[in-house]
């Protein structure tokens, strides 16, 4: 006890020491505690507004899950639940879709005011007689749906491809919805039934009286239900639920979309958790090797070894319970200010409230963690013998050595990093590999990947030196100052190994998601060359063809850019094949996206009359390669040609077979095309609405012409692609907030504990400037070191992990983007000693000489 009261009274004299070595498990707490603020957010956001049932829903009668086999309700049905007793409104939902303008409008059920609406009026007014909708907005901009417009709607089409029912609409307003894309129009329940006699309800919503009682309401809908003939092959028998329940449900199913995603974010906290408790290690071996002199004292008045342990590891359950309840009360402190700055912003989010469990959890775990990091140095330090109180402190504090066991155990992670990467490069997939399974693939490459960095965090303290020769030589050449720093680095090995490797485990995770997200990038723009390989596409339905005239139009518009005509045959047979595949000419040379499509072998230029490409299925299916040569047969026509490329799957516009001109013109294709493809000639939303209406003139007063927008698909997955990379990024992003905090709490705790040294380096003529340069120095270097190591690790497995993957996806190495990276963490490095160096500069030399070690 004597021993416990001694170290907390030292504590209690030097408050910044504990302030600074659980620095790290405050940021780590409040990042826990933070992940779980915001699941509470988001779940009760979604239970609170994102159901799509409205609020006044008292009885909702329909499906029990969204699936394509709804019950089909009828308008008779619908009376009868209006006719309940206790009933005030009922609502009737379907939608049904038609072609308009070459363009696809759905035709959604609502009644546009009242509790029960979903669509709003914000311009015009509200449909109120048969033949009259509402659009979106965007759908207005998008498809030239002004006010008053008048639409014709096919509704069904002929054998042939020409229309067979057309249906006359006008817009009347414009309305306001939770989702608005681009293709939807609202309009009361009896007018979408009377859009073709197969539409059908698929749910209605009741809302009951002021006083009505809802038990008795319930039970006169449970019997009319009942009552309903049974529902036809495949669709589901309507099923009777509260309002609430399918407002519960609907959010349920929409927040276990993020239950993947926080598993996610999970994982990368828990490395983020990782990442303090290193930090802590290395703080408190830090802290405890700077004590070692107070530390020997106490052995030389009677300590023993097993109340010093005891006595610096109380110090550190101190240490973690005060920062984890730090954390927790930030986190919440910023999760309850976030929902009203977010309303101020139009944005409605739920309070998190007050988790009181999770709370308890992050403080004990918080505990937990630095207990378990202070116990490695409160034992090395409990062995340190009394005749050490004569030394300095700085002479225990620098050992280089690591001991034999440390070294053999490293080389033996070493061994079995370099042993599971040898595995999986041996059983790397080829090309177009059949049932091969990536995750115990994938699996291995974590492992070896967590044995590698087990192995830098055992051999950390011999790499230092070597590596810092290298990367410390052009800050030698800055003079006195930089040898200092460089100096002062190399002295404590184990110092900078135990920063440095922090900074590598973020570096390593930063790097392997920006090469796996350039490559899979890479990837994705090859396949959607392939798919979506421009912005528009005018198509003719059926035996409809192009007119003559409309490419020289498209090509004259202002608004459209790389025009070209394709033609396309949909009856071509190869070899002794009988089955018929889709073959097109489309210029291989005439979009610029087209640039990206990958090819398996050969090349697409070679393709000219009597050489063809061919797609993946193609090529296992007939076995040809590029050289071979073929048949293609097309009814009576016939032609001998060559394989000049293979595709790993199907071509551009999903064909089979690419051909050129001449090639399709001996198979009998007509002269005229099967469509056209555009780009918008000016970039932005703008841009694509001017392309899109520049696209829609050409199809005006045509029948058999449609036109669709294909750069949406592309913006979509793009979207998503930069959003989870964002994600990720941003993931990572805390593992290199608490190395920075590393970095920051030991510069500080060296400045802390070696007050003497730099009083010496001020009294032989080191200026305050000289001083804050060499400490800032030294912060940049343990950047610099970890930073190399972390790209060292991170670029082969990120490799690795892609080949591992199966996907075919190229290594793409974004070289500027790994600069970025390494000029970032070096500069946060650098940044996080300011404010340490400058405390240290501002001690005069003869107060400095006088301080005690």
């Amino acid at each position: 006890m004597t021993v416990l009261r001694t170290q907390l009274a030292g504590v209690s004299r030097r408050p910044a020491r504990l302030l600074l070595t659980g620095l790290a498990m405050l940021v780590a707490s409040f990042v826990v505690y933070a992940t779980v603020l915001a699941q509470q957010i988001t779940v009760r956001t979604m239970l609170d507004g994102l159901s799509g049932t409205p609020e006044a829903a008292d009885i909702v009668v329909g499906g029990q899950t969204p699936t394509g086999n709804l019950p089909r309700l009828t308008t008779a049905d619908l009376e009868q639940l209006r006719a309940v007793p206790g009933v005030a409104e009922a609502a009737g939902r379907t939608e049904f879709g038609g072609e308009t303008g070459g363009q696809f409008l759905t035709v959604t059920a609502d009644p546009g005011s009242g509790p029960l609406a979903v669509a709003h009026v914000t311009r015009g007014r509200y449909p109120s007689a048969p033949g009259e909708i509402a659009v979106t907005p965007r759908t207005a901009d998008r498809m030239g749906l002004p006010v008053g417009t008048a639409v014709s709607l096919v509704t069904a089409w002929k054998d042939d491809g020409k229309p067979a029912r057309t249906v006359r609409l006008t817009v009347t307003g414009l309305a306001d919805t939770r989702d608005d894309y681009g293709f939807t129009a609202y309009a009361p329940t009896a007018t979408v039934t009377a859009l073709s006699p197969d539409v059908a309800l698929y749910r209605v919503d009741l809302r009951l009286a002021a006083g009505a009682d809802p038990a008795a309401a319930r039970a006169a809908v449970d019997r009319i239900v009942q009552g309903l003939p049974a529902p036809a092959e495949g669709a589901e028998r309507a099923q009777v639920r509260t309002g609430a329940d399918t407002r519960t449900d609907e959010a349920n199913q929409a927040a276990s979309d993020l239950t993947e995603l926080f598993a996610v974010v999970g994982m990368f906290v828990a490395i983020a958790v990782v990442a303090a408790g290193l930090v802590a290690t290395s703080t408190f071996r830090i802290v405890f090797a700077q004590r070692m002199r107070q530390l020997a004292l106490l052995r030389a008045v009677g300590a023993g070894r097993g109340s010093i342990s005891r006595a610096l590891a109380a110090e550190g359950a101190l240490t973690g319970f005060v920062a984890g309840l730090a954390g927790v009360l930030g986190a919440l402190a910023v999760g309850h200010l976030l929902p009203p700055v977010l309303r101020g912003f139009d944005v409605a989010v739920s309070s998190p409230g007050v988790p009181l469990l999770p709370a308890a959890g992050v403080v004990a775990l918080s505990v937990l963690i630095t207990v378990l990091a202070v116990l490695a140095p409160a034992f090395s330090a409990a062995k340190v013998a009394p005749l050490e109180a004569l030394r300095s402190a700085s002479t225990t504090g620098g050992r280089r050595d690591i001991g034999r066991l440390r070294w053999a155990f490293g080389l033996l992670l070493a061994l079995g990093a370099a042993a599971t990467a040898t595995y999986v490069l041996v059983h790397l997939p080829g090309r177009d590999a059949k049932d091969y399974a990536a995750e115990p693939m994938l699996l291995t490459v974590v492992i070896s990947g967590a044995l590698a960095f087990f192995a830098l965090m055992a051999l950390g303290p011999v790499l230092v030196r070597p590596l810092l020769a290298t990367v410390g030589w052009p800050l030698r050449r800055f003079g006195a100052v930089g040898r200092l720093a460089v100096g002062g680095v190399g002295a404590a090995p184990r110092r900078a190994a135990a920063v440095s490797v922090v900074v590598a485990l973020g570096v390593t995770l930063i790097a392997g998601v920006v090469v796996t997200g350039a490559s899979v990038r890479v990837l994705a723009d090859r396949e959607l060359a392939s798919a979506v390989p421009a912005d528009f596409e005018l198509t003719a339905n059926g035996d409809e063809r192009v007119p003559a005239g409309l490419l020289g139009q498209a090509q004259a518009s202002p608004d459209l850019a790389h025009v070209t005509g394709y033609r396309r045959l949909d009856s071509v047979r190869i070899g002794a094949d009988e089955s018929e595949l889709p073959a097109t000419d489309l210029d291989m040379r005439a979009l610029p996206t087209l640039d990206g499509i990958d090819v398996s072998a050969g090349a697409l230029t070679g393709i000219r009359p009597g050489a063809i490409a061919i797609s993946g299925f193609v090529t296992d299916s007939s076995g040809l390669r590029v050289g071979d040569t073929t048949t293609l047969t097309s009814g009576k026509k016939k032609i001998r040609v060559t394989v000049a490329a293979t595709l790993p799957d199907t071509g551009p516009l999903q064909s089979y077979l690419l051909l050129d001109p001449a090639d399709l013109s001996a198979l009998g294709a007509p002269a005229s095309y099967s469509g056209l493809l555009a780009d918008a000639a000016k970039p932005g939303e703008d841009g694509r609405t001017a392309g899109q209406k520049a696209m829609q003139q050409l199809v005006q007063g045509r029948t058999g012409l449609g036109v669709q927008v294909l750069a949406d698909e592309r913006d979509q997955m793009n979207l998503v692609l930069d959003g989870v990379l964002a994600v990720a990024i941003g993931l990572v992003g805390l593992t290199v907030l608490i190395a920075v905090v590393g970095v920051g709490t030991t510069t500080a705790l060296s400045v802390v504990e070696r007050v003497r040294e730099s009083g010496l380096l001020r009294a032989v003529g080191l200026s305050r400037g000289g001083l804050r340069a060499m400490l800032t120095a030294e912060s940049s270097l343990y950047g610099v070191i970890g930073a190399t190591l972390g790209l060292g690790l991170g670029v082969p497995y990120a490799w690795l992990s892609i080949k591992a993957l199966g996907v075919n996806a190229p290594l793409a190495l974004p070289v500027w983007q790994l600069a970025a990276v390494f000029a970032a963490l070096v500069a946060f490095t650098a940044l996080a000693g300011v404010l340490p160096a400058r405390r240290a500069s501002r001690v005069s030399p003869v107060a400095a000489l006088a301080t005690d070690g």
